[in-house]
């Protein structure tokens, strides 16, 4: 993996006058950035259950707990370009992104929660990114610290339980921990959320 410093300031997206829409969700795109060793010199890839898988999260300003890079998914980007560019603008890496979705959610935040309108609500489509590379700059480094953890830290870091379901289901891709079924609607103190029927594409693409 390298560590490299972007030649030409990339600055993150603002607004949303490009954001897309479905019907009144949000469109939201993210992913779990990962990286796996079997040893020094000697990674493994998505698939292999031997080595070690370290999960990358992001920090955000005035909490202990973590997240996974996501955001906005505009118009003039697809799902997998938008996955990419939010780990980019957040978390200051590059990677592959694997097409196959960790999961579809729909979430609230906790204002909204006890409203059955969607207003307000989104849609989010998380992937696997394994990392190739760490920039040593990044748009939003003044408010998105990165940490590298073990699956076990980022099970008691995640803000959100929809988190370590996509956690979860990256791990099964490992076959490090059995396969469990989709929860089809579950709450958390920050917001409500539920598992959506994913879509299976096995491509990937380098972000």
């Amino acid at each position: 993996m390298s560590s490299s410093s972007s030649p030409d300031e990339v600055l993150a997206r603002k607004g949303r006058l490009k954001q897309r829409y479905d019907n009144e969700y949000r469109l939201v795109a993210g992913c779990v950035p990962y990286r796996v060793k079997k040893d020094e010199g000697n990674p493994c890839r998505l698939g292999d259950d031997r080595g070690q898988v370290d999960v990358l999260m992001i920090s955000t300003p005035n909490r202990t707990d973590m997240v996974f890079p996501k955001g906005g998914w505009e118009d003039d980007e697809d799902v997998y370009q938008a996955a990419c560019r939010e780990a980019m603008e957040e978390a200051g890496v590059k990677g592959v992104i694997d097409r196959t979705t960790l999961g579809h959610w729909v979430f609230k935040s906790k204002s909204s929660q006890q409203s059955s309108s969607p207003r307000g609500a989104c849609k989010g489509y998380i992937f696997a990114m394994e990392v190739i590379e760490e920039l040593e700059s990044w748009p939003e480094q003044a408010t998105h610290g990165r940490r590298w953890v073990s699956p076990g830290e980022a099970y008691q870091l995640c803000r959100y339980d929809w988190m370590r379901e996509a956690l979860t289901a990256l791990l099964e891709r490992f076959s490090m921990i059995e396969a469990v079924g989709s929860t089809q609607e579950l709450t958390d103190q920050n917001g409500v959320y539920m598992m959506l029927q994913t879509t299976s594409d096995s491509a990937v693409a380098l972000c």
